[in-house]
């Protein structure tokens, strides 16, 4: 350990990646506790949905919707969910989890709606891609709000 400063000193590039490695690894690790909104694995999602029944919200387009989405989500753009969320928490008060391609809008969008109070909002992280990763079903055809 007595040669930690020496190697710094030396090594100034090698020392600085290492730093910028390490704070990369904590933000991945504990960014979502950050920004305040639960992400959600395949397997929480699976278990919220069949246990609270958790409603679910898909983000995308209505073309990529059409092409494969989680069985019985419902296509909300982004344009129309503020307008619609009341009426989906009147319906369903067990919590909302949304979705996108690969989990980066929808993580935008649930970190929007917690800072305004919203609560039972989650996120699946990774989006679609993670669910079709874990080998999980796909419906297709058009189901909206």
């Amino acid at each position: 350990m007595e040669k930690f400063p020496e190697f710094i000193l030396t090594h100034p590039y090698l020392f600085s990646l290492l730093f910028v490695i390490l704070t990369l690894l904590i933000w991945n690790v504990f960014g979502d506790i950050v920004g305040g909104v639960k992400l959600l694995t395949t397997d929480e999602v699976t278990q919220l949905i069949n246990r609270e029944n958790a409603e679910v919200i898909d983000i995308r387009s209505q073309n990529e919707f059409e092409n494969g989405h989680i069985i019985n989500a419902k296509n909300i753009s982004l344009q129309e969910l503020p307008e619609k969320l009341n009426k989906l928490k009147k319906i369903n008060n067990k919590g909302i989890i949304f979705y996108c391609s690969n989990g980066s809008l929808s993580l935008k969008e649930t970190q929007k709606l917690v800072r305004q109070g919203e609560e039972m909002i989650y996120c699946l992280k990774g989006g679609i891609a993670s669910w079709k990763n874990a080998n999980l079903p796909l419906t297709k055809g058009l189901k909206n709000v």
